[in-house]
């Protein structure tokens, strides 16, 4: 026990926002709390650090001094338990969301796996085709889910669902929820107290990646616990680029418009600054299909000025990023492919573009940051 952590009654005390230990003694570490602060939390039961009281009053992020083998260590004590993992990815980001090894963290314990920010996705999408999708996702990657469930922690749907699914497959035991930061754990965790007890926005959630900071046990009514666990950081996901109200302008807010786009061979569509999109081959003029942010700012311009082009505008006319974070963005790097069906172009973290059989086309993406084709969705 650190001896600046504050003790009541014999037991440390942790921010219910994000789980750190509370201290009131350097403001630059973890779990600071000013002393008037504590003392109000502790008389309404309810304490939470400075860097979560800024995040929810203000929406401002704190840097904080936890490194990633500080999480990975938190981790690696869930395979020494009995419990069910749920293991929640973002449905928009899935390749960002996987977290390598898994398998290290969770041991022989069951998983399930929960896609989660459906809300945002076209209702033309079918639920079944999209769980199909997912499991194979998974399976590639090494994990064999004993279940898929969908779900909106933000609008609640299917909570209920996913809470009876919990039930049936925890037999009794604890529940650990993990996953990469920014998938939406705590606000899935929130809506579960939230339809349990009533309680509101109990753990800090917001789109910065790594806002829990440790685990945060919440007891069951048959005296087990609910534990959120630190997201896993996962540098390749597009939202560790991107500061402040740039994530609002890529990561999805509400469903999905499709934009369709008549493009001829060698045409480019930017997306905003953080991608870019090219058609370089085919025999005719096709449409493609974007499906983004529906605010996101997209750009059609030649294949012969694109490079060009983003050199002069990046910043400025092409944004995210901004002016400001322009320096510190990493260059687009391209991924090409040959198609030989109807397939999607997938941009983790930003959407996908929905391409016809045989032309040639080229996804362009953060150097880090996964570029991928499927078979089309819709």
């Amino acid at each position: 026990m650190a001896s600046n952590e504050v003790v009541v009654d014999g037991e440390v005390v942790h921010c219910i926002g994000c789980g750190a230990a509370v201290q009131t003694i350097d403001k630059n570490m973890i779990g600071y709390t000013p002393e008037s602060a504590l003392k109000k939390g502790l008389e309404n039961g309810e304490v939470y650090c400075q860097r979560c009281f800024r995040l929810r009053h203000y929406n401002e992020i704190a840097p904080v001094s936890l490194s990633d083998d500080d999480f990975l260590k938190l981790l690696t004590k869930i395979a020494s338990t009995d419990s069910l993992i749920v293991y929640v990815v973002d449905i928009f980001d899935v390749n960002g969301s996987m977290i390598p090894g898994l398998h290290r963290f969770v041991g022989d314990n069951p998983v399930l796996l929960v896609g989660n920010k459906l809300d945002v996705l076209p209702a033309s999408l079918k639920k079944n085709k999209v769980k199909d999708w997912l499991r194979q996702r998974a399976n590639a990657a090494g994990i064999r889910p004993i279940d898929v469930e969908l779900i909106s922690a933000k609008t609640n749907f299917d909570i209920d669902r996913l809470l009876d699914q919990i039930e049936k497959y925890r037999k009794g035991k604890d529940v650990y929820v993990v996953g990469v930061t920014n998938v939406g754990k705590s606000t899935l965790i929130n809506s579960i107290v939230r339809q349990s007890t009533g309680i509101k926005e109990l753990i800090t959630t917001s789109r910065f990646p790594g806002t829990t900071l440790d685990r945060i046990d919440i007891p069951l009514d048959d005296g087990k616990l609910l534990v959120d666990t630190p997201g896993i950081i996962q540098p390749e996901q597009m939202a560790h680029h991107l500061v402040g109200k740039e994530l609002k302008l890529v990561t999805p807010q509400k469903t999905i418009k499709p934009k369709v786009y008549q493009l001829n061979p060698e045409q480019t569509l930017f997306f905003g600054g953080v991608a870019r999109f090219d058609y370089n081959s085919g025999d005719k003029k096709h449409g493609f299909t974007v499906y983004a942010e529906n605010n996101l700012y997209i750009h059609r311009t030649k294949l012969v000025n694109a490079d060009a082009f983003y050199a002069s505008h990046v910043g400025n006319l092409l944004t995210p990023p901004s002016e400001e974070n322009k320096t510190n963005f990493p260059p687009l790097e391209m991924h090409e492919f040959k198609t030989t069906r109807k397939s999607d172009v997938v941009i983790e973290g930003l959407g996908w573009v929905t391409v016809p059989a045989d032309v040639v086309v080229s996804g362009w993406a953060p150097k880090g940051v996964s570029v991928l084709i499927r078979p089309a969705m819709i």
